[in-house]
């Protein structure tokens, strides 16, 4: 009998400590209502990438009976100057645009983690030497310096996403290496030092976890700055969009010359760029909310 209570009372109390994922997610969710629809928003964008053949009506590059028809039940966001769907090119496009912002992002966040926490961690030269490098890189706009990458090596998908990910890549550092110099003042730390793990253990194993929070906030947030720019530089004619594989930014660059007589060219690819810039920069607020223990009663 005394077993049996003792046994309830321990899972009440497991059960009580721990509670389910669902139900910690369903409060995160109702406290955070607009990180919750940006983050469903997301999902979304990232599912009509991975399913834009099943979902679009008409090929990318297949042309129709109507030039600059404005949207109706046929076409739901009009067609182009080149007689092609507007809706169906939007599904595709998203391909490339998210494609290389994630692409990107990951980039710039491996560079950026290893630039901060090295930088973080040993400090003295090495440190002021990865500094200054980051402020080098800082020192020039971001899309110039972008523009001038791809200027010399031709767009690819490796090579827009390496020069995008560059660009990103202090931001990400220095906020890493702030998470570092806070981790690596803890007693943990100090204490692993002194029964002799080595700085590659140190940074690895008690390091780098406490510091992935603030890692996964700023990827969440960046990924938005990606597609924009990636959207900016296909614009200026320096991604990757075909007329088989297009991309946002080179929808609009397309149809510049028709923007006032024809105003769906301009906002419907306006709309997708903004409508996933806006969903990856609120989710990521939301997210950075929910990590930081000094946000979340907020």
């Amino acid at each position: 009998m005394t077993t049996t209570t003792a046994s309830a009372a321990l899972g009440s109390v497991t059960g009580h400590a721990r509670p389910p994922r669902l139900a910690t997610l369903w409060r995160t969710a109702r406290r955070k209502p607009v990180g919750a629809v940006a983050g469903l928003l997301c999902l979304a964008l990232v599912a009509v990438a991975a399913f834009a053949d099943v979902l679009a009506p008409f090929g990318p590059a297949q042309t129709t009976a109507k030039r600059l028809k404005p949207p109706a039940a046929e076409h739901w966001m009009g067609t182009d100057n080149l007689f092609r769907d507007q809706y169906s090119r939007i599904l595709v496009g998203s391909r490339i645009s998210l494609g290389i912002g994630f692409a990107a992002v990951a980039v710039g966040t491996v560079l950026g983690t290893l630039v901060g926490l090295t930088s973080g961690y040993a400090g003295g030269w090495a440190d002021l030497l990865m500094n200054r490098l980051m402020d080098t890189v800082m020192a020039f706009p971001p899309l110039i310096l972008a523009m001038f990458a791809l200027s010399v090596f031709k767009p690819t998908w490796i090579t827009v996403s390496a020069a995008i990910g560059i660009i990103i890549m202090p931001t990400t550092a220095r906020i890493v290496r702030g998470a570092v110099l806070s981790v690596r003042a803890q007693q943990y730390v100090e204490a692993a030092a002194s029964v002799g793990a080595s700085h590659t253990r140190l940074m690895a194993r008690h390091v780098l976890p406490n510091v992935v929070a603030p890692i996964i906030v700023i990827a969440s947030i960046q990924i938005g700055n990606a597609i924009l720019a990636e959207a900016a530089l296909s614009f200026l004619s320096l991604g990757i969009a075909t007329a088989e594989h297009p991309s946002w930014g080179k929808m609009l660059q397309d149809t510049r010359q028709f923007w006032q007589s024809a105003w769906w060219t301009a906002v419907m690819p306006g709309a997708a760029i903004s409508l996933a810039v806006l969903s990856f920069n609120l989710f990521g607020d939301a997210l950075r909310d929910v990590l930081d223990p000094r946000l979340r009663g907020s």
